[in-house]
């Protein structure tokens, strides 16, 4: 059983500096961020393949019962948030059930109901999200509520993040070797029997982590705060729209990756490496990340990150057909950003929580987070496809000078802007931000 030691904090200040953190209890912390980052890409990129080239399925069939998941999963980040600060004393045992349900999702998934197919795949993967957010959720908020120093807590969110970049990694490469091996049935059922082991083992290590952990908990006259009046005051209203405009930015890019190193380079045999270059530069990125926040503090650090993407990216605008060397040196040095973008968001959430004492919160805080990356996705997907299909183009078809330019412009001029009115934003909401409370 997770059982936390946990403290009240009735105080708004910050806690006085604590020890550094040892490796091992980052480690404990932060494992499952592995199997949760791994899940990813098996539900939404393997599966719909396996169902539709092994189990002969509708492909467009496929593609609307994920679009419709997609907005349950995201919508039902806020009450998952809601009701895990409602009983957060029951937290041990809500992340259990999200480890079941992802597990069990995630079994199912592979393992179809040959009468029913299409029904049991919208089961298995409403069952594996539903766990997946649960678990997310929570394991960001008992990462925000670990009573550390505030130097502490970018060495948290990028420990756990590096470990999920790296399950990411494995998540790309796994699947694709064990296909060469065998067939893709056998393929995917080894898969899932390696997956609810590790996805247990990672939960055992939290149980670890749980024991001598010292997490805030709400005060005992606490009440939870509205949605509106969670949102209404400035800094969290600046937070989150920095965050989504960051993370839409983000999306871009995401979105047109393959499209852009098939049909603009022509390098399509190499998306695999090109992606590993970028997540691993990301991953070994996050210790230079946690000394520039401790040295300069974290919303400095997130501009210089946002600078940084900007200078490395917009390359990408004027490489061509293969221009492969170019095209990698782009993916190591834009991913040393991608280490920023994804362990200092949270730890300055992280801080806002200690300092304005909104433990009873934390919970919907993170899972506003999870909601915003998702509303960014699927906003980046409304946006750039249909600009490039304005234009005339077409997947996997040669293309003229013009759609040439179009597409580099979509794939990486216009996230470079976005990126840079977020650093923007960023510059103008640092007096808000820095003083990390409501009533501002």
């Amino acid at each position: 059983m997770l059982q936390a030691a946990t403290v009240d904090n009735n105080r708004s200040s910050n806690p006085a500096p604590a020890p550094r953190i040892q490796l091992f209890k980052l480690f404990t912390y932060g494992a499952l961020a592995f199997p949760l980052a791994f899940a990813g890409l098996p539900i939404y990129l393997h599966a719909p393949d396996f169902y539709a080239v092994t189990l002969a399925q509708p492909i467009g069939t496929l593609g609307f019962i994920l679009l419709l998941l997609r907005l349950v999963d995201a919508f039902q980040d806020p009450l998952i948030g809601s009701l895990s600060d409602r009983f957060y004393k029951q937290r041990p045992q809500i992340l259990i059930a999200g480890v079941v349900l992802l597990g069990t999702g995630f079994w199912m998934l592979f393992h179809p109901l040959a009468s029913r197919p299409l029904t049991w795949f919208a089961l298995s993967v409403l069952i594996c999200t539903t766990g997946f957010s649960i678990v997310t959720i929570n394991l960001q908020t008992l990462g925000g509520l670990w009573k550390v120093s505030t130097a502490e807590r970018t060495r948290i969110t990028g420990a756990r993040e590096a470990l999920g970049l790296l399950g990411l990694l494995a998540a790309a490469i796994t699947p694709a070797l064990l296909t060469q091996w065998t067939n893709p049935a056998f393929a995917f059922h080894i898969l899932t029997l390696a997956y609810i082991p590790l996805l247990a083992g990672a939960l055992y290590l939290l149980s670890l982590w749980t024991k001598s952990a010292e997490l805030s908990r709400p005060a005992k006259s606490s009440q939870q705060t509205p949605w509106r009046g969670l949102l209404k005051n400035r800094w969290r209203a600046c937070f989150y729209a920095l965050v989504l405009l960051n993370t839409f930015a983000s999306a871009i890019p995401a979105v047109l990756v393959m499209f852009f190193i098939r049909d603009r380079l022509g390098a399509e045999p190499y998306t695999g490496l090109f992606l590993l270059i970028y997540f691993l530069s990301g991953a070994a990125s996050m210790p230079l990340w946690i000394k520039v926040a401790a040295k300069f503090g974290k919303i400095r650090a997130w501009q210089i990150s946002l600078g940084l993407a900007v200078i490395t990216f917009i390359w990408a605008v004027f490489l061509g057909r293969g221009d492969l060397l170019a095209y990698a040196a782009v993916c190591g040095l834009s991913g040393l950003a991608l280490g920023a973008d994804l362990a200092l968001p949270p730890a300055l959430l992280a801080d806002h929580i200690e300092a304005d004492a909104r433990q009873a919160e934390a919970s919907r805080l993170f899972s506003l987070m999870a909601l915003l990356s998702k509303v960014a996705l699927a906003a980046a997907t409304g946006l750039a496809l249909p600009i490039l299909g304005s234009f005339g183009y077409v997947p996997g078809t040669e293309l003229t000078p013009k759609l040439e330019w179009v597409l580099s412009l979509t794939y990486a001029a216009l996230p470079c802007l976005l990126k840079l009115a977020t650093l923007f934003g960023l510059v103008l909401a640092d007096n808000t931000l820095s003083q990390n409370k409501s009533a501002v």
